[in-house]
Formats: structure tokens, C-alpha cells, sequence
């Protein structure tokens, strides 16, 4: 997710138990001139196994960004075909490659030609629901030699409008035979069980739950082995929220570290159960500091919450 699984988050949750995590979705084009955002996106220092998301629509970028990432220590290479923003759509990329299953495929071919590394697929179900090829699309992917594919449960018109769909994955199981991941809506055990069972994927994957609470990755994937683990201590909770604090301090500035954080910030604060008097001073304090102290605050035993 562009803005929000940087390698502080990414970094947490693995700690806490996550299988795999994938980088922010990173311009092919940019990240081959070397644009500095970029290059942040696709960091992936203290991160095993490292995945770097590309995203493009032109086949030569897409296939110098693969051998980047595979030069700079990927594990694998996730492709981008199911972002639904309209600055990424719009210059058709992401989930716009859906109208296009062509294009999409020499996309593909020049990703999985460019590296020996793994590329993996991530898509929607369709444009819209009057095109529903997620399935098609997958079984052309297989065929190109993608490992694995992912598929949110909703098309890119719904943008993330209702609720995902785990059943419409379905048809995607029975196209193709490499491991299948489910995603949209996963925010607890039950949920990832209901959406295993209705779309017969191998695997879920946690997107927007995981803000503010990246734990959350870790404590499903124990349930769903069968592990009994135990719910995140408090003070673990606040050490985990500094240190990603700190990370982006450290890798982006003060100032713009800052910026980029609040948004995990308040989400942080508000899992603890901080009010939200707290949580207003937190995403708008301008000294690194102040949010600091505010953000220790947030995680006082007096507010703690149920909902983490």
C-alpha cells in the first residue's frame, strides 16, 4: 500500500509473525532513474523475506525494475494489477490493466523474463462487474510463469465501496494450480477462516487492518496454524509504535518522517484506546519530540481499549 507499508511497518510485523510482506507499490520508470521516494518504497533493510511491488505499464520499465530489485536483494518481485487510485489507473497502470489482458500479459513476460527471483501477481477481480476475468487473467499469468497470485475481492470500480467478495475469488482457485491469496476485508481470525473457506485460497493477506496494529498479521497467521499465542502486551505495543516512529525519522528526516507518519500515528493511538483530544494533538504536533512523548502517552494504561 503506497504511503503505508514502508519498512518500519514492515519490518514490525514481521517480528510479530507475518509469513511475507511486500513493499510500498513502486513507479517502474521512477525507480529505475533512481528517484529518491522511490528508492525509500522499495527499502527493505531488516526485512526477510525482502518483496519489492512494481507497477507500469510499459514492458521495458517493468522488466529494468525487476532486475533492480533483484540486484538490490529481492527475494521476489510483486506485480501491480489491482490498484485501484485514478493517478495510477489513469495512466494505466494497476487495475486499469484489467481492460487490457494483452498488454497485462506482456507486462508479465517482461517481468518474469527480466530475473530468476519469483514475481508474484496482484489483481482484482475486474474492472467492473460486467468484466469479471480475474480468472482468465491468473491462468494466462501461471502459464507466463508467474508463482503466486493474490486477488482482492472487489472490482477497481468499487474502489473499496461494500464489502469484498471472497466467493467471486473462487473461480481463480479452479484456474490455476500455484498458491492463491485472498485479500479485502480481513481483519480477524474469523474473518481470514470465513474467507479461506469461501474463496479456497491457500493464504490471506491484511491490508488496511494491519494500520496502527501490524501485530495483527502475526496474530492471525498463529490462530490459523493452530498456534495459541497471546495478545500483544501493552508496553510491546508501545515499544513496537516508537521504533516505526523512529525508522521513519531516521530514513526520510525529521520533517518529512513526520509527515509520513501521521497517519500510522493516529492509528496507533487510536488501537490504545487514547481519546480524542490525545490523538488531535498527535497528528498535528510539528516537533518530532512533542509527537514522541504524545505518541507514549497514547499508550497509557488509562486508556487502553478492547479493540487492539
Amino acid at each position: 500500500m503506497s504511503g503505508v507499508t514502508d519498512v518500519g511497518m514492515r519490518r514490525i510485523a514481521m517480528r510479530f509473525g507475518a509469513s511475507a510482506v511486500i513493499s510500498e507499490m513502486v513507479a517502474s520508470d521512477d525507480y529505475v532513474r533512481g528517484a529518491e521516494e522511490s528508492r525509500l518504497r522499495a527499502e527493505g533493510e531488516g526485512v526477510t523475506p525482502h518483496i519489492v511491488q512494481i507497477a507500469g505499464c510499459e514492458p521495458y520499465w517493468m522488466g529494468e525494475a525487476a532486475r533492480l530489485a533483484e540486484a538490490s536483494g529481492a527475494a521476489a518481485v510483486d506485480i501491480n494489477m489491482g490498484c485501484p487510485a485514478k493517478r495510477v489507473t489513469g495512466g494505466y497502470a494497476g487495475s486499469a490493466l484489467m481492460r487490457d489482458t494483452a498488454l497485462a500479459l506482456r507486462l508479465i513476460e517482461a517481468t518474469v523474463g527480466a530475473v530468476r527471483i519469483p514475481v508474484t501477481l496482484k489483481m482484482r477481480l475486474g474492472w467492473d462487474h460486467a468484466t469479471l476475468n480475474a480468472a482468465e487473467l491468473a491462468r494466462l499469468a501461471q502459464v507466463a510463469g508467474i508463482k503466486l497470485v493474490t486477488v482482492h475481492g472487489r472490482t477497481r470500480q468499487q474502489f473499496y465501496k461494500g464489502v469484498a467478495d471472497w466467493s467471486a475469488i473462487s473461480p481463480v482457485r479452479a484456474a490455476i494450480t500455484i498458491p492463491l491469496v485472498a485479500n479485502g476485508d480481513c481483519d480477524g481470525v474469523e474473518p481470514a477462516q470465513a474467507m479461506l473457506s469461501a474463496s479456497g485460497a491457500d493464504a490471506v493477506m491484511i491490508g488496511r487492518a494491519a494500520v496502527g496494529r501490524p501485530w495483527l498479521v502475526g496474530e492471525i497467521a498463529d490462530a490459523l496454524a493452530g498456534r495459541k499465542g497471546k495478545p500483544v502486551p501493552l508496553a510491546d505495543r508501545k515499544d513496537a509504535a516508537v521504533e516505526h516512529f523512529e525508522t521513519l525519522l531516521g530514513f526520510m528526516g525529521a520533517q518529512t518522517g513526520l509527515r509520513h507518519a501521521r497517519k500510522h500515528l493516529s492509528a496507533y493511538a487510536q488501537f490504545a484506546g487514547a481519546p480524542e483530544e490525545l490523538r488531535l494533538r498527535l497528528v498535528t504536533a510539528d516537533d518530532p519530540r512533542q509527537a514522541n512523548a504524545l505518541l507514549e502517552a497514547a499508550f497509557s494504561e488509562d486508556f487502553l481499549s478492547q479493540a487492539a
